[in-house]
């Protein structure tokens, strides 16, 4: 055997590592976390200095007794999980569970998976840092607490199946406030003058007056008082400027400008970091850090001097803003700047080009610009109009890369203008007086929200994409996008002095890709606010994220920190359970139906938001109330009463295909066209209240196409068997287990025999990190006492047969 063992998180991150040890070195993965908090409310002592639990993760049995029985052969034992707080987590419940001695044990981190930082590492190691891994524990238990004592408060008082956390609660209540903020918005409009001259050798030149007109009345005066006018160059105005690069990643700037120049969410933006990490491509990818080491700029120096001259390289030591910067290690950076290709898939080379040319760019010269500003005389008037220009003299790190902006409408890099001279006089070809209208504050993006957390103080590197994540999954947030609406603008133009006026059309308000709060999250963001104002307080979240920092640097004790939370958060728990439920603002009368005489209401229930005109059947027999769901962009705060009756016309009957009723409805999973007893969704660019009969029956006639090649053999014998085909190809359904067909087989040349064969011999579905589908629950690993007369004091008895903090029964 050998006579060393270091254990990692992942497999794929054992198999480079090993690839760098000699023969005395056995890698082993953990898989990840091999403990946690069980579910429930027996996790954390409360009454015992908030003392956590903790047990074998679910699947973990056999990964453990494969470890004890390495750590037992070998002679020195590594623990090599990533160097943050996380990390340094996972090293110590390694050490605990696998009985590692003090003698026997050693801690090993680096930010790189490479030969070099890989021998550094075993030539260096160190103790577990129990600051760090306190950190982390408050943050859980912080977060468990919160949770657990929260999320039944919400299943009372609201619906059932909602959750709370620390970080997810002021992600939402940033999201809502945006939305209202979105509402009570009212355009304002003005107009934009613009002109267009004529040059010689077929050149135009354009320009605008600078400032804006507010009143139809005032354009038209302007372009009226430019009949007949000649127009001149008053003044040529010509500065150099300067450009610098931004520094390299930060976990949270490449989420951001993977979502602007990839289109990547900012799970995806991790998981394809994580690989790129593991493959040894890049240095660790959560981190909060511009730094680059010595290594670095050297590596960066001598890529860029060859590639593209001495004259292109800059060295730049780049400093972290922020006074809370914790994994404070490295940026992300390529591994070797020599390597342009990291032999992955499309997207790991994509993000892979992104981190190369972001952090080669940032040890770049400046960009040299020169900036043309024409000011242009009107004779007839004493306003000017401005041309501006920008040239390239130098381009330093713009020959590699150019950091995206945030606004979507964000203009083009100024033109170049042509030649000019001062007195030059300029024939116009139009002037034009546009109608514009100011925007709203533009909806958060994933990449925007991680930014505005950032910048609060709110959550760290490590804590951003599962956050994004969790509120979405809790049904509080939904990102998609939504087309927007036609809106009337006018244009006057001066032409061979004379002025026209025109009416044209615009789509205003579309959105791609924007997180769009739900009713759910409007309810319970103000219960929040109103009973818990700390939870969804900025600054206290931020000042908590603080303290995890001290507990970190060993400066303040976790669990006092606790403590100082934990007291007056639970008296407020209990206070709250003597809130009656109708009181929490879930529910509007707005009206009533001029048909029926009958109230009607806008309410949230179990699968959303609705209204509904009557009242609830009582126990003897009511007539029972008319049920329509709201539409995205309908809030039950703010929806009208013509709204609500406009929703009351589904369902809407489109006439007869086939001597058979066309109807459409929206149901539970979306609107749908029913035929013979069949549904057929409505793709999301339809609208379901304006779908005529001929685009009804033309969805019908696709899904029936669909189906039909769906099929490819089928079994009278045995029905549960069908080969279909599917989005990645033919398949074997068995049931409810879909099964590859092999390669070389032709899928409709199968037997019945063959494909029972088949799916008897397929493995089961695995999760993350392989592990198998849910086995039975393994035993809690050896730890603190547990007093469960305490456990059950800290929380309601009915949430303590929930999930804490997940919000599911």
């Amino acid at each position: 055997m050998s006579k060393n063992l270091v254990i990692v998180e992942s497999p794929a991150k054992a198999k480079t590592i090993e690839g760098y040890l000699g023969k005395d070195f056995k890698v082993a993965s953990s898989m990840g976390h091999i403990r946690d908090l069980p579910k429930g409310g027996g996790a954390i002592d409360v009454e015992n200095g908030f003392e956590p639990t903790y047990e074998i993760t679910e699947g973990k049995k056999d990964i453990i007794q494969k470890l004890k029985k390495l750590a037992e052969d070998a002679e020195m034992v590594y623990l090599a999980s990533d160097e943050d707080r996380e990390g340094e987590a996972i090293s110590w419940h390694l050490k605990e569970v696998l009985d590692l001695t003090d003698k026997k044990t050693r801690r090993i981190v680096f930010t790189e998976i490479t030969k070099n930082a890989i021998l550094n590492a075993i030539q260096s190691p160190r103790g577990i840092d129990i600051d760090l891994v306190n950190a982390q524990q408050a943050r859980r238990v912080l977060d468990r607490l919160v949770g657990y004592e929260l999320s039944p408060i919400l299943w009372k008082k609201i619906k059932t199946g909602l959750s709370a956390g620390r970080v997810q609660s002021v992600a939402v209540r940033l999201i809502v406030e945006r939305e209202r903020e979105i509402s009570e918005f009212k355009a304002k409009s003005s107009y934009r003058v613009t002109a267009e001259f004529n040059l010689d050798k077929g050149k135009t030149l354009v320009a605008e007056l600078s400032e804006r007109f507010d009143t139809e009345e005032e354009a038209l005066e302007f372009l009226e008082s430019c009949k007949g006018a000649k127009y001149s160059i008053k003044d040529l105005q010509t500065k150099p400027s300067k450009r610098s690069p931004a520094p390299p990643f930060t976990t949270s700037t490449l989420q951001q400008e993977a979502s602007r120049k990839l289109g990547f969410s900012v799970i995806q933006t991790m998981m394809v970091a994580q690989k790129l990490y593991e493959a040894g491509k890049i240095s660790y990818m959560r981190t909060d850090s511009v730094n680059l080491s010595d290594e670095a700029r050297n590596g960066a120096m001598r890529q860029i001097q060859s590639a593209f001259g001495k004259e292109f390289f800059q060295p730049r030591q780049f400093k972290t803003k922020s006074s809370s910067a914790q994994e404070a290690h490295e940026a992300i950076r390529p591994t070797d700047f020599s390597v342009m290709d990291p032999g992955m898939d499309r997207n790991g080379l994509r993000l892979y080009d992104l981190i190369w040319k972001r952090a080669i760019a940032s040890q770049m010269a400046d960009a040299e610009l020169e900036k043309t500003t024409a000011t242009i005389a009107i004779s007839t008037n004493p306003r000017t109009l401005v041309a501006t220009g920008e040239v390239v003299k130098f381009e330093g790190f713009l020959k590699v890369y150019m950091e995206s902006g945030d606004d979507e409408d964000e203009e083009e890099n100024s033109k170049v203008l042509p030649p000019l001279t001062v007195g030059q006089n300029l024939s116009l070809d139009e002037l034009i007086a546009k109608q514009v209208f100011t925007r709203h504050p533009p909806r958060y993006t994933e990449a925007s929200l991680v930014k505005k957390l950032e910048e609060l103080g709110i959550g760290r590197p490590s804590t951003y994409a599962p956050t994004i994540t969790t509120v979405q999954k809790r049904g509080y947030v939904v990102k998609e996008m939504r087309e927007g609406v036609e809106r009337k603008y006018n244009v006057f133009t001066l032409k061979s002095d004379t002025v026209s006026k025109a009416l044209e059309t615009e789509i205003t308000g579309a959105e791609k890709n924007k997180l769009f709060p739900t009713n759910t999250a409007m309810v319970v963001t103000d219960f929040l606010v109103e009973h818990f104002p700390d939870v969804t307080d900025f600054s206290f979240t931020s000042e908590i994220e603080q303290e995890f920092d001290e507990i970190a640097s060993g400066k303040l004790n976790w669990k006092k920190m606790i403590d100082n939370f934990y007291q007056p958060f639970h008296k407020k728990v209990t206070s709250t359970e003597k809130i009656e439920r109708s009181s929490v603002g879930k529910a509007r009368e707005l009206g009533t139906d001029p048909k029926t005489g009958k109230n009607v209401y806008a309410k949230l229930g179990k699968f959303g938001a609705y209204v509904q005109i009557g009242e609830n059947p009582d126990d003897n027999g009511g007539e029972k109330p008319k049920f329509a769901s709201l539409r995205p962009g309908q809030f039950i705060e703010n929806i009208t009463m013509e709204d609500a009756m406009e929703l009351f016309k589904m369902p809407r009957d489109l006439g007869i295909f086939e001597e058979k009723p066309i109807v459409v409805n929206i149901g539970r999973f979306g609107p749908y066209v029913l035929h013979d007893k069949k549904f057929v969704s409505i793709p999301k660019d339809i609208d379901p209240y304006a779908i005529d009969p001929e685009k009804a029956v033309e969805l019908i006639e696709n899904k029936r196409v669909a189906d039909a090649n769906k099929l490819i053999k089928a079994f009278d014998e045995n029905p549960d068997i069908q080969i279909l085909n599917g989005r990645f190809g033919p398949y074997i359904k068995a049931g409810k287990k879909n099964v590859k067909i092999p390669k070389g087989k032709e899928p409709a040349d199968l037997t019945l025999e063959e494909c029972v064969t088949l799916a008897a011999n397929a493995p089961e579905k695995k999760g993350r990190f392989g592990k198998p589908a849910p086995a039975a629950k393994t035993a809690p690993a050896k730890t603190a006492p547990v007093k469960k007369a305490a456990a059950k004091k800290a929380a309601p008895k009915k949430a303590a047969k929930k999930s804490a903090g997940k919000g599911k029964k």
